[in-house]
């Protein structure tokens, strides 16, 4: 097959069912319109596919007539996931950019991504408004806002704002046609190689995260959403595989590990993504008679835990998805794990959607192994590659590594657009991301010489898991280091007492004459860092362990954390180590129940009304 066979023939895919999910949307609601496109779990609020493109269309039109046009970027700034559903799929029926600020960033943070979108217009809700009324002095550029929930009190501020009864008015869709090449979306990355960046990604790039999840997904399908918005997970993995194939979608604002099955039994959920930390918390739970009679059967395991098998032979789940996915790349390395044995999978009068035949037809096409998860062993396991992209493990000079040795994960796409474009402002780190033509994961990875299957082994930079996501150490270094008594501070990630998670460790050197106090230090942290972010322990030294050009020794520093001994001589000479706190500090976020979670969900937007239960 040549090159330009190779090409016309995955673009033919990529075309088969449409590159633009607004399209499919509208095309389902012609042909199901009264099917029950969203459950809104929060607020038992059911919404047709016709009443979705109803909704859809309306935020399109009010959007051109404030004079939005195509490629404006529109933030959503939301905890409550229907209105940012309406939203992303509105934003696009305008030709606009979805960009998603997640809504627990507070200070620096959200003012980074609000000045690397530039939106012109930013839709919020009443709770949300204080935190950006606290970062409006330090933008350059104010943008408009609109607050979904407009009705009750709110607090002042001072950003020029649209009523949102403006976006409540009938109107017609401005009839914008997308292209493959439009972009579609700007999502902040975890800051794999520093900062987080803003990703520029085109439609395309959603066709192809979503092909192989799409392929696996039939309108009997109801897809299971718990993921935030803000997340590739919830937003694409989720809500919009879902719209393009005309399945139902049961959407929460978060996960609730103690009311998870129930939630999934009662809306007849046939899939889910599950995180890494969830399979932890539901594997954590107590045993119980009947656990098997739930109808999740497909499952997207992301990365793909130690105890993957384990899990579904509890729960029963038939086809465990494994995959590489992140900002820049989306999904192009993957597997289709065999879950739980012969009758003891889904039950027959809950299962529907694919069987198992039908799931393998789909993987032969693409070119998906399937193999038995009790193969897969160990953590970590990401499959092979889908065939629009040429995957290889290279050394330190971009040279591709034998089968067995460990190197950097890196990939070219066959097709445009099927990476990200750029960062926003930063062309010196896509440059970097991309020399010699290779784009470069900043993971480590090798082929397995036994399975033949990818594996992930490590992280080629400085990060920190937390809640199944990376967080740039660098990016939690940066904010701490404008306390004005520091004058150096180091953060590294060690391994938390739950899951595969990890705890943020801060050790803080103070500017000379100024004694840092740990307390003081402690609550600035929660003043200026989200939940997240802030250190479970926090270590003042009188002097970092460096390198002869100054860099601070990360690996010295963490070697003393841990109680090591090391070969040099001790990390930090002659000092006392002040530890801050002699347990974790307590952090919000860690806790994945919404119940522990003092902000209640945002009511759903006056547009539509849907039909409430």
């Amino acid at each position: 097959m040549t090159a330009e066979e190779l090409e016309a023939g995955l673009a033919a895919e990529l075309a088969a069912d449409g590159e633009s999910v607004t399209e499919a949307l509208d095309r389902w609601s012609a042909r199901t319109p009264t099917r029950v496109f969203i459950h809104y779990g929060e607020h038992g609020l059911d919404l047709g596919y016709a009443e979705a493109k109803r909704a859809t269309d309306t935020i399109a039109g009010n959007l051109a007539r404030a004079g939005v046009r195509r490629g404006d970027r529109i933030a959503v700034h939301c905890r409550s996931s229907y209105a940012a559903a309406l939203w992303m799929f509105g934003i696009w029926k305008a030709g606009a950019v979805y960009c998603p600020i997640d809504p627990d960033l507070i200070g620096d943070p959200l003012v980074e991504q609000l000045e690397a979108t530039g939106p012109l217009l930013v839709v919020t809700e009443r709770l949300l408004v204080q935190a950006l009324e606290a970062v409006r002095p330090h933008l350059d550029r104010l943008p408009r806002l609109t607050v979904h929930d407009a009705v009750g009190p709110r607090p002042p501020h001072g950003y020029p704002e649209i009523a949102y009864a403006n976006f409540l008015a009938r109107a017609e869709p401005p009839g914008v046609v997308i292209d493959p090449a439009d972009v579609g979306m700007i999502v902040h990355t975890a800051g794999v190689t520093g900062r987080p960046k803003a990703a520029v990604l085109p439609h395309r790039w959603l066709a192809a995260y979503t092909l192989l999840l799409r392929r696996l997904t039939t309108p009997d399908d109801v897809v299971h959403v718990d993921l935030p918005l803000h997340s590739l997970q919830g937003a694409f993995a989720g809500l919009a595989r879902a719209a393009w194939t005309g399945a139902g979608v049961s959407l929460w604002d978060r996960f609730h590990p103690v009311d998870f099955w129930r939630r999934v039994t009662a809306a007849g959920a046939t899939s889910a993504v599950l995180t890494e930390t969830m399979v932890g918390w539901l594997s954590g739970a107590p045993e119980r008679r009947g656990e098997r009679d739930n109808p999740l059967s497909k499952v997207l395991m992301q990365p793909l835990p130690a105890i993957h098998h384990s899990f579904a032979r509890r729960y029963g789940i038939d086809t465990v998805v494994a995959g590489y996915g992140q900002v820049e790349t989306g999904l192009p390395i993957a597997a289709v794990l065999i879950g739980a044995e012969p009758g003891e999978g889904t039950p027959e009068a809950l299962r529907r959607g694919l069987g198992a035949k039908e799931v393998k037809r789909v993987c032969d096409r693409l070119g998906v192994p399937v193999v038995p998860a009790s193969r897969i062993v160990r953590r970590g396991c990401l499959g092979a590659p889908l065939p629009f992209t040429r995957v290889a493990i290279l050394d330190e000079h971009d040279r591709p590594v034998p089968r067995g040795v460990v190197g950097h994960l890196a990939m070219r796409p066959h097709l445009p657009g099927l990476l990200v474009q750029e960062y926003v402002g930063d062309p010196l780190s896509i440059a970097e991301a991309t020399r010699n033509l290779w784009f470069h994961t900043g993971d480590a990875a090798v082929f397995d010489e036994e399975d033949g299957l990818l594996h992930f082994v490590d992280r080629v930079v400085d990060r920190i898991r937390i809640r199944g996501e990376n967080v740039s150490a660098y990016h939690i270094e940066d904010l701490v280091n404008q306390h004005p008594d520091i004058a150096v501070g180091a953060v590294f990630g060690v391994p938390a007492d739950r899951d595969d998670e990890d705890e943020v460790v801060l050790y803080a050197e103070p500017e000379p004459g100024r004694p840092l106090d740990p307390d003081e230090l402690r609550a600035w942290c929660v003043q200026s860092l989200p939940a997240y972010m802030r250190p479970a322990y926090v270590r003042i030294v009188a002097r970092m362990p460096r390198t002869p050009n100054g860099r601070v020794e990360k690996y010295r520093l963490r070697r003393h954390f841990l109680g090591l001994t090391d070969r040099p001589g001790p990390a930090v000479r002659g000092v006392t180590v002040t530890t801050a706190t002699a347990t974790p500090m307590p952090a919000a976020r860690p806790a994945l129940a919404p119940a522990l979670s003092p902000v209640r969900s945002a009511l759903p937007p006056s547009l539509p009304p849907g039909k409430g239960r």
